[in-house]
């Protein structure tokens, strides 16, 4: 298994860990789908009402990201641009193997060299920069690279967030309805 830390290539993301964030979102999903079905098998409208609502307020925060990453786009790309900058100029700095190997990791899978070229390496240019076919520097940078490769993940994750957000409105449809119907038979009183 590889461990792979972007605090190399881009530092102001050091302190995001991904694993650490999937974890949390998973034990919050967990947590939100357990009310739900707490809710359903007991019928208790709070329950049933409290898993709608964060239900609705996960919809909204995920329709606002996705509507802040549509808007913000070329910010983000400068943003980007800048830091994997920032990222390099750390790796040539420390002359650190463990950082260089992380640049080497995405060199050698994106068949890139440097952010824009092998020049931003300047002359301490690693060995993943070169081609091992060709033995001669990789011309592309990472930078084009990296956005060529979101690019092309782009409809898998925009059809992604769609279906998640379909699972998501299709469980708030039926909390309503469940709750509608224990509030319409007399049930939601019930101990």
């Amino acid at each position: 298994m590889v461990n792979f830390r972007w605090a190399a290539l881009t530092p102001s993301l050091d302190k995001v860990n991904l694993a650490t964030m999937l974890l949390i979102s998973g034990i919050i999903i967990s947590c939100i789908s357990f009310l739900g079905f707490l809710g359903a098998l007991k019928e208790n409208r709070c329950l049933l009402l409290t898993f709608f609502l964060l239900l609705f307020f996960l919809l909204l925060v995920e329709l606002t990201a996705a509507c802040l990453f549509l808007l913000y786009e070329k910010n983000i790309s400068t943003w980007v641009e800048m830091d994997l900058n920032n990222g390099l100029e750390n790796a040539k700095g420390k002359k650190s193997k463990e950082v260089y190997n992380e640049w080497d990791l995405v060199q050698q899978n994106f068949d890139c060299c440097g952010v824009h070229n092998v020049s931003d390496w300047g002359s301490q240019v690693p060995d993943s920069c070169f081609d091992p076919q060709t033995k001669q520097h990789r011309s592309t940078g990472c930078l084009d690279k990296l956005q060529d490769w979101f690019e092309e993940n782009f409809l898998s994750t925009g059809i992604s967030v769609i279906f998640l957000c379909i699972i998501e409105v299709l469980g708030m449809c039926f909390a309503m309805t469940l709750f509608c119907y224990i509030s319409r038979s007399g049930l939601g009183y019930k101990l």
